[in-house]
């Protein structure tokens, strides 16, 4: 499971909704990012690190290990 996601349901953050409005994206691309389907902008992990309490390596991390 994805960094996003395994905190989302930590309960740092409810819903992807919420996500959304906070980092001014739709709710399908926090879907997408939880699921793999697609990378958030580069000018966006700042703010999706910090929501998120983790480092932009994490993010970045979690996205090689689930390649290999």
């Amino acid at each position: 499971m994805n960094v996003m996601k395994e905190r989302r349901l930590r309960g740092a953050i409810p819903t992807q909704c919420e996500v959304a409005k906070i980092l001014g994206v739709r709710p399908s691309s926090v879907s997408k990012w939880e699921n793999g389907y697609a990378k958030p902008r580069a000018d966006k992990l700042p703010a999706i690190a910090k929501l998120y309490g983790c480092a932009i390596e994490e993010l970045l991390a979690d996205d090689a290990n689930n390649r290999g």
